[in-house]
């Protein structure tokens, strides 16, 4: 008899082939690639891109060397941060991983930005309230008209 099969999160299944891929780069902290734009902020995050963290050859102590793709017009701007870069990355992990940061130029692929969230007009929501009729939980009724007025106002986008 076949077990019945349960849909697993997406992250379970992602997350070990990230790992893995990073772990080729060098990359044993996976964060520093799925979080770069949190780290390095919105001024250098789309400009730029962890390639790889080279460790040390010898056991001594030495933090990692982080290897960067920066595109040519904004390397000099990612030099100049550098220092907080790096400041930033050791302070988010809590301890000095990065020691040292290598940029090289090249290409930078895009990357989507999402569109800004727009609410729903008060008029549409109230007008979505009325046509789902009444319920025992105004809570509920409220957020099922704003979902009601999302899906419509994401329909007449398209």
């Amino acid at each position: 008899m076949k077990k019945p099969y349960f849909a697993q999160p997406l992250a379970d299944l992602v997350g070990p082939t990230i790992a893995q891929l990073c772990g080729k780069a060098g990359f044993s902290v996976v964060e520093v690639v799925t979080h770069w734009d949190e780290i390095v902020g919105p001024d250098l995050a789309p400009r730029s891109q962890p390639q790889r963290l080279q460790w040390p050859r010898e056991e001594n102590g030495e933090a990692a060397t982080l290897f960067v793709r920066v595109e040519g017009a904004y390397a000099i701007e990612f030099q100049y941060a550098a220092p907080i870069v790096m400041e930033r990355i050791n302070a988010y992990f809590g301890w000095r991983c990065v020691g040292r940061i290598a940029l090289r130029q090249g290409p930078v692929p895009r990357r989507s930005v999402p569109a800004p969230f727009i609410p729903p007009a008060p008029e549409t929501v109230a007008r979505v309230r009325g046509e789902i009729g009444a319920f025992e939980d105004e809570a509920l009724a409220a957020s099922l008209a704003r979902l009601g007025a999302l899906v419509r106002q994401s329909r007449r986008k398209s």
